[in-house]
């Protein structure tokens, strides 16, 4: 029955339902919203498995929607999403659902709103309940959400919010619910601890798993640009001048980064705000508002805070920080090409996480490509056609007969004519965005060592074994010990130091020795014979933002040279130490860059590179919950 329903037409809704459905231009339903409403009409629990972006929203709103009585005062469903943000979401779908249901009340709770306000608009009633289960939960404790109507309990994104720790509260409000209840779970992912929920509280579910590629993926364009010759903030710069966005969303991964990228992209003219859980939800609601009507451009946001946003305007989702999961990773582009719109995101990746590239890849059923980063000549050549474009809207719009005779009058005032006269109001103008630029652009000289290095491999493969050994064979008097101004203090992690010696010289990891990172410092092994390019380049190094000034130190400072086999002491290539990368001495640590370096920003653990994202999201579940 399901795979012969081909228009919503043919199943059992209510004609108020099926005209707004006509009038938002959707006809036929998705394969969850096929499968998934005939079912939940008839009252049985169900357990679905699907990701976002496939419709699963609409798949349990219209059988909501189908059986609500209007008369009745207290709440008849409650839906719970991880986050505030999807709760809105979900509640203004509902509202658009049901917009020719005379009377229809949808209230969306959540923590960081009022309270008082909420519990005045459960007293003058609300048939179909949103929220946070934080907030659920406390409305339920003081007596002012009533559960003893209430035929529907759905959670949304169940796994999600498992894992941002509301168990307690979701397993509260579940043993709350009326017997006769009916019980919907939809989850992307079924982990042990969505299992326990479904055994415990689903009674014998139906299961809903519609297979078939992600409609969000299929929708969205996806590129990915490897981090070489400039730093990230650089290339985030160049993309959103060369690409035609109209409004973006730049995820990140930490409080600290949303506020500090989105200050360098205002400090360069771009009319950008940070989104992120501390920010009062007044503010949040506000810059969202803001980002709708176009007074801002470019949200720099985390993964919880972004759950359930649904902006029209926004054409592209570039990833500054790859995501510690596949899952994430489709919330994400999620934002974009949605209700039928195309849309494009970019991955920023560096050399040791493509790992994870092809695992989003893998996973997802697609396939991702390379881009270039625009040189700078074209970025100032972006720059000069959109300046050119507004002083030709401003040509025709506005009067300047008054400013006419200001530059008259400023020729004669400094004595120039009126060509320079402009050209030094264009000067000022540019700003932090030059119009041109002087001396070579980084990009082309990091072009050209990757195509080298591409090449050095291809001849390495032809080659002889013997002759590759013998090219790559060194002893310990080979190295020279550097010490850089940069260390733990100022966040740098050994992926940091290999990735910039890697990306910004163009040494591959047989050229790179052993390293120590300590507070204040790094030390570094590096190639006697480097070329004066390269040295060069080493003496403009810049990690994290920081100058690292790289200088020469003598003695045993590091122990672990490389012996003449190609091997660092025995570790296939490694970095001497323990499996965890981490002996201490001294209040200094040693690091396998091969086992992940530094445990806080790696990528150590399964297949999927992301045991370390889920440690990190169980410690700070906490903090997170604090966002709903």
């Amino acid at each position: 029955m399901q795979e012969s329903v081909t228009e919503f037409r043919q199943l059992d809704l209510a004609d108020t339902l099926l005209s707004a459905l006509d009038s938002m231009g959707f006809v036929a339903p998705t394969p969850i919203q096929a499968a998934s409403i005939p079912l939940l009409l008839t009252g049985a629990d169900a357990l679905g498995k699907a990701q976002t972006g496939t419709g699963k929203t609409a798949a349990f709103s219209l059988p909501l929607l189908n059986k609500l009585n209007l008369k009745q005062h207290k709440p008849q469903a409650i839906i719970m999403a991880p986050t505030r943000e999807l709760a809105i979401q979900v509640a203004a779908e509902i509202k658009n659902l049901g917009q020719n249901i005379k009377g229809l009340k949808v209230l969306e709770i959540y923590g960081g709103a009022s309270i008082v306000d909420q519990m005045r608009a459960l007293k003058s009633g609300a048939h179909i309940v949103v929220g946070t289960p934080g907030r659920v939960k406390d409305l339920i404790t003081r007596d002012r959400l009533h559960l003893d109507e209430v035929h529907t309990f759905v959670l949304d994104e169940a796994d999600e919010m498992l894992k941002m720790g509301f168990v307690d509260d979701v397993t509260w409000i579940m043993e709350q619910a009326p017997e006769t209840a009916q019980r919907v779970l939809f989850s992307a992912t079924m982990p042990p601890i969505v299992k326990q929920i479904v055994d415990r509280f689903l009674r014998s579910p139906e299961r809903i798993d519609v297979a078939g590629e992600n409609r969000t993926v299929s929708k969205v364009e996806q590129q990915f640009w490897v981090v070489k010759g400039v730093e990230k903030d650089e290339a985030m710069s160049r993309l959103l001048e060369t690409e035609e966005t109209d409004a973006s969303i730049v995820f990140v991964r930490t409080r600290q980064d949303t506020e500090r990228l989105a200050d360098w992209l205002s400090a360069r003219g771009f009319k950008a705000a940070a989104l992120h859980g501390d920010i009062p939800q007044s503010l949040r609601e506000r810059t969202v508002d803001h980002i709708k009507k176009g007074v801002i451009d470019i949200l720099v946001a985390t993964d919880v805070v972004a759950r359930g946003l649904d902006v029209p305007r926004i054409t592209h989702v570039f990833n500054y920080d790859i995501p510690f999961d596949v899952e994430s990773y489709i919330h994400r582009i999620g934002r974009t090409g949605r209700a039928g719109r195309t849309g494009k995101a970019i991955l920023l990746v560096r050399t040791n996480q493509i790992r994870m590239l092809r695992t989003i890849e893998r996973v997802t059923k697609s396939r991702m490509e390379e881009i270039q980063l625009p040189l700078r000549d074209v970025v100032a050549e972006a720059r000069l056609t959109r300046l050119g474009q507004e002083l030709q809207t401003q040509k025709e719009e506005i009067n300047v007969d008054a400013f006419v005779e200001l530059v008259e009058k400023l020729q004669e005032s400094i004595e120039v004519d009126a060509a320079t006269l402009a050209a030094m109001l264009l000067q000022r103008q540019q700003g932090n965005r030059p119009l041109f630029y002087k001396g070579p652009d980084p990009m082309i000289a990091a072009i050209e060592r990757d195509k080298q290095r591409r090449e050095r491999r291809r001849d390495d493969r032809g080659g002889e074994r013997g002759e590759r050994r013998e090219r790559r064979s060194y002893n310990n008097a080979d190295w020279d010990t550097y010490q850089l101004q940069v260390g733990r203090e100022q966040g740098v992690q050994v992926k940091d130091i290999v990735g910039a010696i890697a990306n910004e010289l163009g040494l591959s990891k047989e050229f790179i020795g052993a390293i120590k990172l300590a507070p204040e410092h790094t030390y570094v092994q590096l190639p006697k014979k480097m070329t004066a390019e390269v040295s060069a380049q080493l003496k403009k190094l810049r990690i994290r933002q920081n100058d690292v000034k790289a200088v020469v130190v003598e003695g045993e400072v590091l122990r672990e040279h490389r012996g003449g086999n190609g091997r660092r002491d025995g570790n296939r290539g490694g970095y001497r130490g323990n499996r965890d990368g981490g002996n201490r001495r001294d209040g200094e640590r040693r690091f396998d860059r091969n086992r992940g370096g530094d445990n806080r920003g790696g990528y150590r653990g399964n297949r999927d590179g992301n045991r370390d994202g889920g440690n990190r999201r169980n410690h700070n579940s906490d903090r997170r919950r604090n966002d709903a």
